[in-house]
């Protein structure tokens, strides 16, 4: 098995926590895994992303070769897109429609999420929302994280482990919030999969 995931964002939205509750699933299955540099996190509200690469097998390189990544997690839209160069034909996009408008030609939303669903395979969130309703506002990376998460060549159970060692220091209760969040973009993204598989039959 192999998982070349690229992560992208906005500075202070949470990347480092994602790749590090992955990071975590991928030991406990005794997996390797290369992460390079995460990029832009100096600034907050700059451009962030990192190659994160998973594999059975010995990894030679922390950088995704163009057109090989099997999908792109994106806590921000408009950051989504400019990595699908990386993107392979069978991949698949996970990105937040809450736009963080850091630029003053931020694109329109509509065209913007028009681009991202005209990918055959994606899935688009409202993370903010979603952590809202399940109380936890500040959890968004980690809905954004479920939803992708049928599509990481992990099993869910190791992600939330690793929610719960990354975020132990924190408490029970922030450790519970963080799963919630995350259960529930994963319930959101198994029902938007089959409602797609329906609609094309």
């Amino acid at each position: 098995m192999k998982s070349d995931i690229i992560l992208s964002g906005v500075g202070g939205q949470g990347i480092l926590s994602i790749a590090a509750v992955v990071g975590m699933a991928a030991l406990e299955n005794h997996l390797y895994l290369k992460q390079a540099e995460v990029h832009g996190m100096s600034q907050r509200g700059g451009a962030v992303q990192s190659h994160l690469r998973i594999s059975e097998r010995e990894i030679a390189s922390d950088l995704i070769p163009e057109g090989r990544a099997d999908i792109i997690i994106s806590v921000e839209p408009m950051e989504s897109l400019r990595y699908l160069p990386w993107l392979s034909e069978n991949g698949w996009l996970v990105t937040n429609t809450t736009p963080f408008v850091n630029i003053t030609d931020y694109p329109d939303m509509n065209e913007l999420i028009a681009e991202i669903e005209k990918l055959p395979h994606n899935i688009t969130i409202n993370a903010d929302e979603i952590a809202r309703q399940v109380k936890s506002p500040r959890s968004s990376n980690m809905v954004v994280l479920g939803a992708a998460s049928p599509f990481i060549d992990i099993p869910y159970q190791s992600l939330e482990n690793g929610i719960k060692k990354i975020f132990e220091r924190k408490g029970e209760k922030i450790v519970q919030l963080n799963i919630d969040a995350l259960k529930a973009g994963r319930e959101f993204s198994e029902e938007k999969k089959t409602l797609t598989t329906k609609g094309s039959k």
